[in-house]
């Protein structure tokens, strides 16, 4: 019995996008039940990077192991590897800033919290 190659990317492509769909899933479950700005921030992360660069990863594997895109898929496969490295960089930043300016600004309350490190050496 012969395995097809192309049959193994197909499937290891569609379950990397079910695991980002679960990302997807518990990052909008978090926005939903986590108490403040900061935690729901976190979720958000969880969902922006679990949730969009997964999917283009397995978007990326299933392109290249489907033939019937003839050449084509390997544009496909790389526009979405490179879009996903692409988030992957950003996301983490951007979400790094509007944490940072948030607490510096004073805006988001933190109530749940019980030691805030950013009050011992507050560097401005």
């Amino acid at each position: 019995m012969v395995i097809d190659p192309y049959l193994i990317g197909r499937f290891v492509g569609a379950a990397i996008v079910l695991v980002g769909a679960f990302y997807d899933l518990t990052g909008s479950i978090g926005m939903l039940r986590f108490p403040n700005f900061f935690t729901r921030l976190h979720a958000a992360t969880v969902g922006a990077i679990g949730g969009s660069v997964l999917p283009m990863l397995g978007v990326s594997i299933y392109a290249a192991s489907e033939p019937a895109l003839g050449e084509y898929r390997w544009f496909m496969a790389g526009a979405s590897a490179i879009a996903a490295l692409i988030i992957l960089i950003v996301a983490p930043a951007g979400t790094h800033v509007l944490a940072r300016a948030a607490y510096r600004s004073g805006t988001a309350p933190k109530e749940p919290c019980t030691y805030d490190a950013g009050e011992e050496g507050d560097e401005r």
